[in-house]
């Protein structure tokens, strides 16, 4: 793309006219390609508010269907989509907000069979997954492919917002290097969430990521930003790379995908 149109011009004035990011950072927009892992609590705003912007090029990864009881916060879907695949779901809001983006749907599981043809062609990787065994996929897929992952999670009050880029900085198990024991971690439909809360960090994983794409601003890699809603207190921590991590350090254990499921402790 190297022409806006009069309709852009108009719909993206409030960024042209920001010294930041300007005709040339919109155009940047237009021209990258974002992969969302995850049409759910964090996924629907991440992948509203990235299409707004003009990400030019949005792939969205899930194989659920629309249910009920995600409607508390999971904003890109509707009452009248019970039912639909989410990726459909998202595909429709999203077009109908900003038909400059191009939607690219994967109706998967992600696996360690997919992963990587999944990755390929994405600048970014967004994970707004909720469970264990699919980040440290997405992690290790990042390591081994030099993609940049744009982390968050929410869980009852409490939501994390960070960056993994092994390049720069720590990667998801210089933080957490195992997994923790099968049952000892609820997940959101077990322990609940606050719908809320999924929007206020889905946000700022749009916000690091329109960041990384623009080159403004201060990175979140080595940082991990700890938002409390209850006490409406945020904390940042420094994270440090870990020499003796198992993939991103000087010498690697993990060279390729694994079972991550069963190293979990959780069912296929």
């Amino acid at each position: 793309m190297t022409d806006f149109t009069d309709e852009q011009i108009e719909r993206y004035s409030r960024h042209i006219i920001l010294p930041e990011v300007g005709g040339v950072g919109q155009m940047k927009l237009l021209d990258s390609k974002v992969l969302i892992i995850g049409a759910g609590g964090l996924g629907s705003p991440t992948a509203y508010y990235l299409a707004a912007a003009g990400v030019g090029t949005l792939g969205i990864v899930d194989f659920d269907v629309v249910d009920l009881s995600n409607l508390q916060r999971q904003i890109i879907h509707s009452t009248e989509r019970i039912g639909m695949l989410k990726t459909e779901s998202a595909k429709k809001t999203i077009q109908s907000l900003n038909p400059d983006v191009n939607v690219v749907t994967y109706n998967d599981k992600i696996s360690s069979q997919n992963i990587m043809d999944l990755f390929e062609g994405y600048d970014y990787v967004l994970d707004g997954t909720d469970n264990f065994p699919t980040r440290y996929l997405i992690n290790d897929a990042c390591v081994l492919t030099g993609k940049t992952n744009i982390h968050g999670s929410i869980f009852r009050f409490e939501g994390q917002v960070t960056i993994f880029d092994a390049k720069e900085g720590p990667c998801y198990r210089c933080l957490y290097p195992e997994p923790p024991p099968p049952g000892l971690v609820p997940n959101c439909q077990e322990g609940g969430v606050l719908g809320v809360l999924a929007g206020i960090i889905g946000n700022m994983q749009a916000v690091e990521t329109l960041k990384h794409i623009l080159g403004i601003g201060d990175s979140m890699v080595g940082k991990l930003l700890i938002y409390d809603a209850l006490k409406t207190e945020f904390r940042k921590l420094k994270l440090k790379k870990d020499k003796n991590c198992p993939i991103c350090g000087p010498n690697p254990t993990i060279k390729e995908l694994i079972d991550y499921e069963q190293f979990c402790g959780f069912s296929s």
